[in-house]
């Protein structure tokens, strides 16, 4: 199935290498002063750079649209957005976009937020809070968020891929897409590997609902977007995207065809499936990559949450499943960190996007990207990012030695 290698968390191309001018109006007549604007031109030096990159990308993977933002510090570099949403249709900063797994992380700070607050343990098992699941006692709140609990993705069981693939409007509830992870054996005793499974963050989103008493979409909104100010990201288990929305097309059933509406709800824990912009993504990169919602503590436990070192083939996970984490290049709490550099980089249903800050520089980077017809496999907003590192941090590669 085509889309085993479009999930929502792109980290076998990462972690494997270690292993083996837009327009700047707005919709309205009386603009938001919130919306995401494209930089006054003409670009010069680092923005010209950043915008020859783009550029050339688009035209060599064939992509409908590439939207980005770049900032050093407090500084704009570059923020555009390059080609077409629809035909006809501009593509524009402000547009929304389904920014996946960054959910993910902001789950995970949540968790240890919780935690310093003495709510509960990483080490508390989750059969405190989810009595009914299988190997609840054996897993914990930790492994979870590291994704050391030895659970399938069901993102990769074909069994799942089939359904979905059948019906991509379907909605699907967390039971659904659970079932196809617990009903299969563990990879490995619990915290003693590492792979990557989207069930870990199903899972963990009820758990923090269960651990706080509150929905995980408030949650989200009053200890993440309310004080980082993500005013345009918001939770959309639906397949509503909220206007203007940039458009979304794949060839993953065969067939080139639109893919914005097709149903999100599998992708991750209700309550976390978000939809923002790209001036939200760079935002994001920088507080994820400074800690700024954490303790001094809990940021060093989200970037070295014990994987460091995980990692090895066995008889019931592949090399291609269960990936080293080295010092330079391993998962944390739901990020990735690479040659410091910490991300996200989510990759579904023809949307592919990543967010990465890198500390050292206090670079931001965040690019959306849309496929064509011609488009190759993978995440080309990543493969964007990677080249505006190269040229502006050359010291700090952003993809994995």
């Amino acid at each position: 199935m085509r889309r085993t290698r479009t999930v929502l968390l792109s980290l076998a191309g990462l972690l494997a290498a270690v292993v083996p001018a837009g327009t700047a109006t707005s919709v309205s007549t009386a603009p938001d002063p919130r919306a995401c604007t494209a930089s006054p031109g003409p670009a010069q030096g680092e923005a010209r750079q950043v915008l020859d990159i783009a550029e050339q990308a688009r035209r060599e993977f064939d992509l409908n649209s590439v939207i980005l933002r770049v900032t050093s510090g407090d500084k704009d570099v570059l923020t555009t957005a390059l080609g077409e949403s629809m035909t006809g249709v501009p593509a524009r900063p402000l547009m929304h976009l389904r920014t996946g797994s960054v959910g993910i992380a902001y789950m995970a700070t949540v968790l240890l937020q919780l935690a310093e607050q003495g709510e509960v343990a990483l080490d508390d098992p989750v059969s405190r809070w989810l009595p009914d699941l299988p190997h609840g006692s054996e897993i914990t709140l930790r492994m979870l968020g590291a994704s050391t609990s030895g659970l399938h993705d069901y993102v990769t069981d074909p069994k799942f891929l089939a359904a979905l693939e059948a019906a991509p409007f379907r909605e699907w509830t967390a039971n659904d897409v659970n079932e196809y992870a617990t009903s299969q054996p563990l990879l490995y005793e619990p915290g003693t590997n590492w792979s990557y499974s989207h069930a870990n963050f199903q899972l963990l989103g009820a758990a923090l609902e269960k651990i706080s008493g509150i929905p995980l979409q408030r949650l989200l909104a009053e200890r993440v977007f309310g004080p980082l100010g993500l005013s345009q990201t918001s939770n959309q288990y639906t397949p509503e995207i909220p206007a203007p929305a940039l458009h979304a097309f794949t060839s993953e059933r065969g067939t080139y065809e639109e893919s914005t509406y097709w149903n999100p709800s599998w992708t991750t824990a209700r309550g976390a499936v978000l939809t923002g912009d790209i001036c939200d993504l760079t935002r994001s990169a920088r507080a994820l990559g400074t800690g700024e919602l954490l303790s001094a503590q809990s940021f060093k436990t989200q970037l070295d949450p014990g994987t460091v070192g995980l990692g090895h083939a066995t008889a019931d996970c592949p090399a291609t499943v269960c990936l080293t984490n080295t010092p330079s290049t391993h998962f944390g709490f739901g990020v990735l960190v690479i040659n410091g550099w910490i991300l996200t980089n989510p990759s579904f249903s023809g949307y592919a996007a990543i967010q990465a800050y890198l500390p050292a520089e206090r670079i931001s980077i965040a690019v959306s990207t849309t496929k064509g017809p011609k488009s190759p496999e993978g995440n080309q907003a990543e493969k964007i990012a990677e080249r505006i590192a190269a040229a502006l941090t050359p010291a700090h590669p952003l993809k994995a030695d």
